[in-house]
């Protein structure tokens, strides 16, 4: 229900948005471009419709396809089985809905660890397995679970330990250390997943004192605070080389041992593979709907100009009270984040590109980009390949891990670089 106020809000303040604007050009200040705001709308949403189909759904198909036979593959040698066990103690709290010995353990870490070293080309396909694992234990299929909830908040935190992405675009674009923004990147994305544990939690009353939950947090933590010493000591250069050599060593070592396990138990691997593969395209069809809907109502608000409106107004408010509003520069990246990734990160060139990469706001426009995913992408195609209806509080969640992320990157944003 909540994405159905969502959508037609993003019309309805486009609308209002483009009325005012047409007024005020007529009345008198045609700077606000009245007359083109009209097939400015309509042009975004060709533009969003084709982008979702042409651009993210058929490509899609690919990839599903082949990781989807992949981990057919993995689960028949009982290399998924075995993932969970490791990972059961913790989980088992975390998402106590989930039978101890399910195959969605192994999914859901597998999700995971592909989002940590940034192979968002395998975290897709591979949360949308954990994600159709869920559903089959779902007694109510149209509506989100508790452990589909718990599992979609802590993608859309977007805990990443790797950015490589965005400080090669910053190299691009002259910064002159362009991974200076890598340990407070970390903070900032490691808060929004701590904030998104935490406020699903509550919501399901999880028992966040038990001493394996702390154990495993107080673990991951310091694993996580290791590699930030680590790589903290490296150039740019080194951390790229090594962390795209980590990520895709790992990556095929995954691949490998699913081969050779299945092989070990006499598996027929083309056939789990086929038989995994079919599922692919069919997951990327049933998508399409969700993800143009949902593109195409980002894209008219976007378009509308009301996002600029809602920074400029925030911008407005910092001053009266007599704030510091170096940080409202990079604002559009933020807001445009839970919207859509391609689009933040294009506001994000933008700012680095208008002030600086190495200016405040550009520096913060990076860390914006890294520190949560994209909540509402991330819904309409997660819910969406299982059929969701109801998203009960997940969308609520996702938000709040994403605002902890804001509010984490302004902070560090000022204590490393002003």
């Amino acid at each position: 229900m909540i994405l159905n106020y969502i959508w037609i809000s993003f019309f309805l303040i486009a609308l209002l948005v483009a009325l005012a604007k047409v007024v005020l050009h007529f009345v008198g200040h045609p700077e606000f471009g009245g007359l083109d705001i009209f097939p400015a709308l309509i042009n975004a949403t060709f533009e969003s419709s084709e982008l979702a189909v042409m651009k993210i759904a058929l490509p899609l198909i690919g990839v599903m396809t082949l990781w989807l036979g992949l981990m057919k593959i993995g689960e028949e040698a009982g290399a998924i089985g075995w993932l969970a066990k490791i990972v059961n103690p913790f989980f088992s709290r975390l998402f106590p809905e989930i039978p101890k010995d399910h195959p969605a353990h192994g999914n859901i870490i597998m999700n995971f660890s592909a989002n940590m070293l940034g192979l968002d080309n395998a975290a897709t396909p591979l949360g949308l397995k954990a994600m159709q694992s869920l559903q089959e234990l779902n007694p109510q299929k149209d509506t989100a679970s508790n452990a589909q909830i718990m599992f979609l908040v802590l993608n859309t935190s977007g805990l990443t330990l790797i950015p490589v992405s965005i400080m090669m675009q910053r190299k691009i674009l002259g910064a002159a250390d362009a991974s200076d923004i890598f340990i407070p990147l970390l903070i900032a994305t490691y808060c929004s997943t701590l904030a998104g544990i935490l406020s699903v939690a509550l919501w399901q009353k999880i028992n966040l004192l038990d001493r394996v939950l702390l154990g495993w947090i107080a673990g991951v933590t310091t694993f996580i605070g290791g590699i930030i010493l680590y790589l903290s000591t490296l150039t740019q250069e080194q951390i790229a080389v090594r962390s795209s050599f980590a990520g895709n060593f790992i990556l095929f070592g995954i691949i490998a041992a699913f081969l050779i396990a299945a092989m070990r138990k006499k598996i027929n691997v083309y056939d789990a593979f086929i038989e995994g593969a079919k599922t692919g395209f069919e997951t990327s069809i049933k998508i399409i709907p969700y993800l143009v809907a949902m593109l195409v109502g980002i894209a008219v608000f976007r378009a509308s100009g009301a996002m600029d409106m809602i920074v400029k107004g925030i911008a407005y408010c910092v001053e009266i009270v007599g704030g510091r509003t170096e940080f409202v520069d990079a604002l559009p990246t933020a807001f445009m984040k839970p919207l859509s990734g391609s689009g933040a990160r294009a506001l994000m060139i933008e700012t680095m590109t208008t002030h600086g990469a190495d200016s405040f706001a550009g520096r913060l426009s990076c860390i914006f980009q890294g520190a949560a995913d994209t909540t509402f992408y991330i819904v309409a195609l997660y819910f969406g390949s299982v059929g969701i209806k109801k998203t009960r509080y997940a969308v609520a969640g996702g938000l709040i891990a994403d605002f902890a992320g804001v509010i984490a990157a302004i902070l560090v944003a000022y204590l490393f670089f002003h």
